[in-house]
C-alpha cells in the first residue's frame, strides 16, 4: 500500500513538472503584444507591417528566422553580435530569451500586408534569377532555398515575398560588402558577390511582387 501512494505521489509529481515546464516553454504573447505595441512599433509597426522601406515587415515571417535575428543582434558569453546593427542592438539589450522568443511568435502570427513589383522592365531579369539562377556564374536559382513562391524554410530561410524591394536590396548588397554575415557557411555574401547592382534590384523587385 505504502509502494502504491509513493508511486502515485512520485508520478503526480512528475506530471505537474513537465506541466510547469510546458507552460515555460509557451511564449508570453501577452507581454509581446505590449513589447510590440511601446517599443517595436515605431520601426516595424505593432502588426509587424513597417510602412518604411528602411526597417523591414515583419508580419507573417518565420518565427525560428525572426528569434535567430534577434539572438543574432545581440552579443552572448562577452562575444560580439553576429548581426552589427547599433539601433537593434539597443533594442535587444534588454531583452530575455523568452522575451525574444515571445516577439518572434508575436510578429509571425501577424497578417502580412504585401509590397508589389513596381519596376515592370526588370521583371523578365528578376524571374529569371529567381526561377533558375545563372549557371553559367555559379549563381543558384532564389527559388531553390527562398521558395518558388518566396515562403522560405523556418530558421534557415526567410519569407521574402511581399518585402519591400528597397529592403531586400540593401540586404543583398549588405552581404555582398560583407557588413552582414550571419548567413550560414557564408551562403548569401558568396551568392551576392556574384551578383550586379542591377541584379540584385530586380530579384528584389521580383519577390515584392511574390504571393
Amino acid at each position: 500500500m505504502i509502494k502504491r501512494s509513493l508511486l502515485l505521489s512520485l508520478l503526480l509529481a512528475t506530471g505537474a513538472v513537465q506541466a510547469q515546464d510546458k507552460t515555460a516553454a509557451q511564449p508570453d504573447l501577452a507581454k509581446a503584444k505590449l513589447t510590440a505595441e511601446q517599443i517595436c512599433g515605431a520601426c516595424h509597426g505593432a502588426d509587424g507591417n513597417s510602412q518604411i522601406p528602411a526597417n523591414p515587415k515583419l508580419a507573417g515571417q518565420h518565427a525560428e528566422y525572426l528569434y535567430k535575428q534577434l539572438r543574432n543582434f545581440k552579443g552572448e558569453n562577452g562575444q560580439p553580435a553576429e548581426r552589427n546593427n547599433g539601433i537593434m542592438a539597443g533594442m535587444v539589450a534588454g531583452l530575455s530569451d523568452a522575451d525574444m522568443k515571445g516577439l518572434a511568435a508575436h510578429f509571425s502570427s501577424q497578417t502580412l500586408k504585401p509590397e508589389v513589383a513596381k519596376n515592370k522592365d526588370s521583371i523578365t531579369l528578376g524571374q529569371k534569377l529567381w526561377r533558375a539562377g545563372d549557371v553559367s556564374r555559379g549563381i543558384p536559382a532564389c527559388a531553390a532555398c527562398h521558395g518558388p513562391a518566396g515562403a522560405g524554410l523556418p530558421a534557415q530561410y526567410p519569407r521574402l515575398a511581399g518585402q519591400f524591394a528597397e529592403y531586400t536590396e540593401t540586404q543583398l548588397k549588405s552581404f555582398r560588402a560583407g557588413e552582414r554575415a550571419n548567413d550560414p557557411n557564408k551562403m548569401m555574401r558568396t551568392i551576392a558577390l556574384k551578383m550586379t547592382d542591377p541584379e540584385i534590384k530586380a530579384v528584389a523587385d521580383y519577390a515584392a511582387g511574390l504571393r
